[in-house]
C-alpha cells in the first residue's frame, strides 16, 4: 500500500451557525470577525466556543495531557449500526442509496477505509468493541463448533463481570455513561434479579433498549429464525408421540392391546412434560427475547417493532438534553439494519433497493436527528462522534417475499459470519470532532473496532488496564495527523476461536499482506456466500484449510480476487514465514477461559428470564407514549 500523504493540520477559524460563533477547522484560514479585546478570554459564554481551540493547541504543542485536564473532557457519542455493509453508504461509494447525514459526518470528520471488526458476528464483535480485546479472551466467542452468539435472554452466558469496558473507566472519570439500543451481552447469571451481565454492571449508569438482538421471531409476519431445525425435529417428535399415545388409548379402549390405563395415563403425562419442556421456550421466542428494558425494569414485553425507532430516538435526545452540562459517553447501538426489517411509513418504498434500502435510509435519518440534537444543545464542537457497524452485511439474508434483506459489502469478498474475508469484517469508521480533527481526512491505514476502547479512554484521561492483554491501540495520533501509520503491524482475524486469516502491514514498503489459513466453502459452487446454511461455519466440513496458506496483497488486490503463489510473488515464502512467526507470538498471549457460549450457558433457563409481571404471565407496555417521528 502506498504511504499515506497528509497535509499539515489546518488552522482553526471562526464560523457562525444558529447565531452562535464557534471554532472549527478548515483547509484555508478565514479572517476572524472583530472581537472585544477587553473581554477576558474563554469566560462564559465564550468557554464553549474557545474550548476546541484550547484542546487543539494542547495537542499540537504536546504540553498538556487530557488526563490532567478534566475541563477538556469531551462528550463521546458512539453510534453502531447492526449488520450494515460498508458498501451501503454514499461516503463509501454507494451512489444509489441516500445517506446524506452519515455522508455529512464523513465530510466533517475523518473517514477510515480499512476499519475492521474483531469478529464477523454480533455478540463477539460487540464484546471486543466494549473491552478492546478479542472476544475469545473473555469466553465470548464460539468454541468447538458451538453457537457463535447468545440465543436467549434467559441464558446464563454473557460478558464476564471481571471484564473492563470503556464505559466503566469513563464512569470512574466522572462521565455520565449511557447505552441506548441493542446490548446482546447477556443479563443474568444465577437469578432473575442478579443482572451480572447487564449494562449497569459494566459501567453504564443508564440503559434503555433491547437486552437481546432482533430475530425474525420478533415480527409475527416473518418466518421463525431461532433454532428452526431443532423446532422442526421437536415438533415432529411431538406429533409421533401424540399419535402413539392416542393409538395406545384407542387400542386399550377397544380391547386390542393389554396395557393398563395407568400405563396410558403415565405415557400421556410424560408426553405432556416433554411438550411443555420445549414449547415453553421455543413456542414463545417473541415474548421471551423481544423485549425492551429501562435500566433493570422490563418496559415492553413483547416489544412492538413499529414503535421502537421512535422510542429509541426519543430516549437518545432526552439523554443528550439531560446530560448537556456534564461530560457524557453515549453508546447508541442501533437495531437498524438487522432483520426483521421494519420501516416506518415515511420511508417505506422510498429507496431503489426495496425494504432493505428503505431501512438504510431510515437509519441515516435517525443518525441525522441525533446529530441535530447535539447541535440544538450546543454540543457539536464538544463531542467526538463516531459511526460504525458491528460487522459486514449479511449476504444470505433474503427471501421470496422481501428479496435481498442483507447489506452490500462493496468490492469486498464475503460477508457476515466470515472471519477472514474482507466483506465480513471491513466496516465503516467515521470520527468527527469539529475544531480538533481535520475535516475531510481519509485514512487508509488498518484499524480495528477494538481501537475505540483505548481511544476513548485516553480522551477521558483514563488508563487502559495493565493486568490483561489489550488488543486495541489508540487512534488519536492517526486521526489527529501526528502519526503517519497505524499502530498495528499485524491484525488477527478469527472466526469463533479459529484463526482464519492474518494481515501484515509492511510499513516500510507500503505492502499490505493477507494470509488465509482457512476459508468457508461457499454453496452453491461459484456463489459468494453459504446460501445452503444461512451463515458460513468457522470449522468442520464447511471450511477449507489451506496448506500452504492463501496469500493476497490487499494494497493491489483489495477484493482478494487473485491469490499469489511463489511463482507470481517472489516474497511469498518470506511473507508466509514472517506471518507465521507473528502467529506464534500472538498465541503465546492466549490463556484458557470459561466459554460463555457453551450449551450450559446459552440454553433458556426460566428462573433467569426477565419478566414484566408474574412469571410466566409476562406482558406489559409501559412505553405507552408512541413518541413522535
Amino acid at each position: 500500500m502506498p504511504k499515506s500523504s497528509r497535509a499539515p493540520p489546518p488552522s482553526p477559524t471562526w464560523r457562525s451557525r444558529n447565531n452562535r460563533d464557534f471554532w472549527y477547522l478548515r483547509p484555508r484560514e478565514r479572517e476572524a470577525p472583530a472581537q472585544n479585546l477587553n473581554a477576558p478570554p474563554c469566560t462564559p459564554p465564550f468557554t464553549e466556543d474557545c474550548w476546541p481551540v484550547l484542546v487543539t493547541v494542547c495537542f499540537l504543542l504536546k504540553i498538556c495531557e487530557l488526563k490532567a485536564a478534566g475541563a477538556f473532557q469531551p462528550n463521546i457519542l458512539l453510534i453502531m449500526a447492526d449488520d450494515l455493509g460498508i458498501g451501503d453508504l454514499g461516503c463509501y461509494g454507494n451512489d444509489t442509496l441516500r445517506t446524506p447525514n452519515i455522508d455529512r459526518l464523513a465530510r466533517e470528520g475523518v473517514r477510515l477505509t480499512q476499519h475492521l471488526a474483531a469478529a464477523p458476528i454480533c455478540t463477539p464483535s460487540r464484546a471486543a468493541f466494549l473491552t478492546g480485546r478479542h472476544a475469545f479472551r473473555s469466553g465470548m466467542d464460539a468454541s468447538d463448533g458451538g453457537l457463535r452468539a447468545l440465543t436467549w435472554i434467559g441464558g446464563s452466558g454473557g460478558l464476564p463481570e471481571n471484564e473492563t469496558t470503556f464505559a466503566r473507566i469513563l464512569q470512574q472519570r466522572g462521565y455520565a455513561t449511557g447505552l441506548i439500543g441493542k446490548w446482546h451481552q447477556g443479563v443474568n447469571c444465577e437469578s432473575r434479579t442478579d443482572f451480572c451481565h447487564h449494562p449497569l454492571s459494566h459501567g453504564f449508569d443508564y440503559f434503555y433498549g433491547m437486552p437481546f438482538t432482533l430475530v425474525t421471531d420478533c415480527d409475527p409476519d416473518y418466518p421463525p429464525q431461532l433454532h428452526v431445525a431443532l423446532r422442526m425435529k421437536l415438533w415432529c417428535y411431538t406429533q409421533w408421540l401424540a399419535l402413539g399415545i392416542l393409538t395406545m388409548a384407542a387400542g386399550k379402549a377397544c380391547g386390542l392391546i393389554s396395557v393398563s390405563w395407568g400405563a396410558v395415563v403415565g405415557a400421556a403425562i410424560l408426553f405432556s412434560l416433554f411438550f411443555v419442556a420445549w414449547y415453553s421456550s421455543l413456542g414463545f421466542v417473541r415474548r421471551w427475547n423481544c423485549i425492551l428494558m429501562r435500566n433493570h425494569d422490563v418496559t415492553q414485553q413483547p416489544m412492538v417493532l413499529e414503535r421502537v425507532t421512535s422510542l429509541l430516538l426519543k430516549e437518545t435526545v432526552s439523554y443528550i438534553e439531560r446530560n448537556k452540562h456534564r461530560p457524557f459517553l453515549l453508546f447508541v447501538s442501533l437495531l437498524h439494519v438487522h432483520v426483521p426489517l421494519t420501516v416506518t411509513k415515511e420511508f417505506l418504498g422510498k429507496s431503489q433497493h426495496g425494504l432493505y434500502g428503505d431501512c438504510v435510509q431510515e437509519m441515516d435519518w435517525l443518525v441525522g436527528k441525533i446529530l441535530d440534537a447535539l447541535e440544538e444543545n450546543g454540543l457539536t464542537n464538544r463531542t467526538l462522534t463516531y459511526f460504525t457497524s458491528d460487522h459486514g452485511g449479511h449476504l444470505e439474508e433474503r427471501d421470496d417475499r422481501h428479496g435481498q434483506q442483507g447489506g452490500w459489502n462493496g468490492i469486498y469478498r464475503g460477508g457476515k459470519a466470515m472471519g477472514g474475508w474482507e466483506g465480513g469484517i471491513r466496516v465503516p469508521g467515521i470520527f468527527r470532532w469539529p475544531g480538533v480533527l481535520p475535516a475531510g481526512q481519509v485514512i487508509h491505514e488498518p484499524t480495528s473496532l477494538m481501537d475505540v476502547f483505548p481511544t476513548v479512554v485516553q480522551l477521558a484521561g483514563g488508563e487502559v488496564p495493565q493486568d490483561r492483554v489489550i488488543d486495541g491501540r489508540s487512534l488519536l495520533p492517526l486521526v489527529q495527523g501526528t502519526a503517519e501509520h497505524s499502530a498495528h503491524e499485524f491484525l488477527f482475524h478469527y472466526c469463533g476461536v479459529d484463526l482464519h486469516a492474518v494481515r501484515w502491514h509492511q510499513k516500510d514498503s507500503g505492502r499490505l499482506w493477507k494470509v488465509h489459513y482457512m476459508t468457508p466453502r461457499f454453496h452453491p459452487p461459484g456463489a459468494s456466500a453459504c446460501y445452503d446454511k444461512g451463515l458460513c461455519p468457522c470449522s468442520g466440513e464447511g471450511v477449507d484449510q489451506h496448506s500452504p496458506p492463501l496469500l493476497f496483497d490487499l494494497s493491489k488486490d483489495p477484493s482478494e480476487a487473485q491469490p499469489l503463489s511463489p511463482g507470481s510473488e517472489p516474497l511469498y515464502h518470506m511473507v508466509v514465514a514472517r506471518v507465521g512467526e507473528a502467529v506464534e507470538e500472538h498465541r503465546a498471549t492466549l490463556s484458557p477461559v470459561v466459554s460463555q457460549l457453551s450449551l450450559s450457558h446459552i440454553i433458556w433457563k426460566p428462573w433467569l428470564q426477565p419478566c414484566c409481571g408474574t412469571f410466566p404471565f409476562c406482558s406489559c407496555d409501559q412505553d405507552g407514549d408512541h413518541g413522535e417521528m
